[in-house]
C-alpha cells in the first residue's frame, strides 16, 4: 500500500517515527533502547547516517535524520528497522526477567503473519511517516 508521505529528497533532513507493532511499550527495558541506540551509532560510523535528534518513548521512536554519503535514506531505516526487530526479539527471548515474554512473542508472531513481508515475526510497523523537517517548520510558521 502506497503511503502519502515518502522520502522524495535525499539531501533534506526528515523527521520519522518508528512504532512498534499494537504500541507495544517494549521501550521501558533499557537494554532494548540500548540495541537500538547502538544501531544508530553504527549507522552514523558506517552507513552515513546523520542523526540530529531523537526522543526514545515507551512503544516507539521519533527521529530527526538525514544522510550524507552513498547510502539513500530509505535503504538506512529499512536496515535499522531490520537490525533492530531481530535483535530485540532475540533479546526478549533470551531475557530472564522479562516477565512478558510470551505475550510480546506471540504479538510479534500474529503481527507478522498479518502482513506478507514477513516470514514470521514483525516488530516494527511498515511505515514510518517521513515528513521533511524543512516542510515542518514551514508548517509551524504560517
Amino acid at each position: 500500500m502506497s503511503r502519502k508521505y515518502k522520502i522524495r529528497d535525499q539531501d533534506k533532513l526528515y523527521f520519522v517515527t518508528f512504532t512498534v507493532v499494537y504500541w507495544l511499550d517494549v521501550f521501558i527495558r533499557r537494554e532494548y533502547r540500548d540495541i537500538f541506540l547502538a544501531s544508530l551509532r553504527y549507522c552514523q560510523q558506517h552507513k552515513g547516517l546523520e542523526v540530529c535528534a531523537y526522543c526514545i518513548i515507551s512503544s516507539h521512536v521519533h527521529l530527526i535524520i538525514g544522510r550524507h554519503g552513498e547510502a539513500s535514506l530509505e535503504s538506512i531505516i529499512r536496515d535499522i528497522k531490520k537490525y533492530t526487530s531481530f535483535k530485540i526479539i532475540e533479546a526478549i527471548r533470551k531475557n530472564p526477567q522479562e516477565s512478558r515474554k510470551e505475550i510480546l512473542i506471540m504479538l510479534f508472531e500474529k503481527a507478522g503473519t498479518l502482513n506478507r513481508n514477513n516470514t514470521r515475526h514483525q516488530f516494527w510497523q511498515q511505515h514510518n511517516h517521513p515528513l521533511a523537517f524543512v516542510g515542518l517548520l514551514d508548517q509551524q510558521t504560517r
